[in-house]
């Protein structure tokens, strides 16, 4: 999450400060209540009670008069929350019904206490849009000569507290769309539109996406987003004038031994470049981060405050964590140029190279250094190549994110035939 990427002690006492809120850490023991018999019922709980259930934080919105949209069919049980309030992101999802599993995270000491910030507002969610780049001399997160420090960093009240209009629905697919303009740190104005469409995947739709079949004892949920960046001025987004891009954030609860996995395209460091940023906020010790041949594997347990990123030159369209406590495959896609494109770069301050950014990010959530944390939890993060647009034009990011639960050696399967890695050496591979 970005209010966590950059300057992240500075945030949270002003956050904490603003807010008068003690943010806590979510405990996992809510989610042992969990089958791990490996059959389908392995993604779900018992108590429908407890914080880490669906239905759970259906009920959670409904008290806060905070209007959902509920994605479903009738072949599963699958289920997609949504809230229009938070720009149409999704907040959670599940493969259990009610009684299953909620995977993604949500920030419920703040949207409890009601306080709205207008600087920024972590509701969480396990799906969100935003536009890069954060900062630079293109962000539309800085007003034009501010110093690009927490207390002059402002969130667009469009991706924080606007929601996000309707346009249809049904029961397994939303649309959404909005319409503003903001300047960026150059004093370049830009109006934007932005249409965003989720849609819930059936068992057809999610094997044609993933090119294999699940196998019937195996739970899970599948859905997709398209988002949309238009270009609604007079004037042509550029290198000099400034670009924007499509920015997904993907928040899900952590595990003590859980692990992202994400491959990468091989090729010598003079001609390809590093193989990963691993410095955002000092180096990740190597018994967080191994590279091996073709796949690195990234602690995220909620622990320990650590990002990386992946290149445009070494990212693949495709990466994934597992939880072995509830045994949950998660994999998330997202589409790529199939010709070499420029990045934004997001990093706050001057920039020699402003169009040098990340494809793929993860980060784990972890204590600062006054000891305070805003989750815990992990993410997963792609984005869109810079939209240098004419005026009209539009580029389009697809996302798709897929949980996954049931028998391990079935689900081995599944990470064999995508990743050529059996699911014991993902879960084993910070034991070697």
């Amino acid at each position: 999450m970005n209010i966590n990427n950059y300057y992240p002690a500075e945030m949270k006492k002003a956050l904490l400060k603003r807010s008068k809120l003690t943010f806590i850490v979510i405990s996992l023991a809510l989610l042992t209540g969990c089958s791990s018999s490996g059959d389908k019922n392995s993604g779900k709980m018992k108590n429908s009670e407890q914080k880490g259930k669906y239905d759970f934080d259906v009920a959670f919105f409904n008290k806060h008069n905070i209007k959902t949209i509920e994605l479903k069919n009738d072949e599963s049980d699958a289920g997609v929350l949504l809230v229009p309030q938070y720009q149409g992101r999704v907040m959670t999802s599940t493969v259990g019904g009610g009684d299953g599993i909620s995977f993604g995270w949500i920030n419920y000491n703040l949207i409890e206490s009601g306080n709205v910030s207008n600087q920024f507002n972590p509701y969480g969610g396990e799906e969100r849009l935003w536009l890069g780049p954060e900062g630079g001399p293109f962000s539309i997160y800085f007003k034009k000569g501010a110093e690009q420090v927490f207390p002059q960093w402002l969130v667009p009240k469009e991706l924080d507290t606007e929601p996000f209009e309707i346009l249809s629905r049904s029961s397994d697919k939303v649309s959404f769309r909005k319409n503003f303009e903001l300047a960026n740190a150059s004093g370049t104005n830009m109006k934007i539109g932005i249409e965003r469409n989720v849609k819930l995947l059936n068992a057809r739709e999610s094997e044609l996406a993933l090119g294999l079949k699940i196998d019937t004892s195996l739970s899970f949920v599948a859905y997709e987003s398209e988002n949309t960046l238009i270009n609604t001025g007079q004037s042509g987004w550029s290198e000099k004038s400034g670009a924007l891009s499509v920015w997904m954030l993907a928040m899900f609860n952590p595990s003590p031994k859980g692990v992202v996995f994400i491959p990468f395209k091989k090729g010598d460091e003079s001609v390809s470049g590093k193989i990963v940023s691993d410095d955002y906020f000092g180096k990740v010790p190597a018994d967080r981060l191994i590279i091996k041949d073709g796949i690195l594997f990234f602690r995220t347990d909620g622990k320990f405050r650590s990002k990386i990123g992946i290149s445009p030159l070494r990212a693949l369209p495709y990466c994934g964590s597992y939880d072995p406590e509830n045994q949950v495959l998660t994999l998330l896609w997202y589409s790529s140029p199939d010709k070499p494109a420029s990045y934004v770069n997001s990093k706050w301050g001057a920039q020699d190279f402003p169009f040098t950014g990340d494809v793929v990010n993860s980060y784990n959530d972890g204590p600062v250094a006054d000891g305070s944390i805003m989750g815990p939890f992990y993410e997963i993060e792609s984005s869109s190549p810079a939209a240098f647009l004419s005026p009209g034009g539009r580029i389009t990011h697809t996302q798709r994110i897929f949980h996954i639960t049931g028998n391990e050696e079935k689900l081995s399967l599944i990470t064999e035939a995508l990743f050529n890695h059996t699911l014991n050496e993902i879960k084993e591979a910070f034991k070697q």
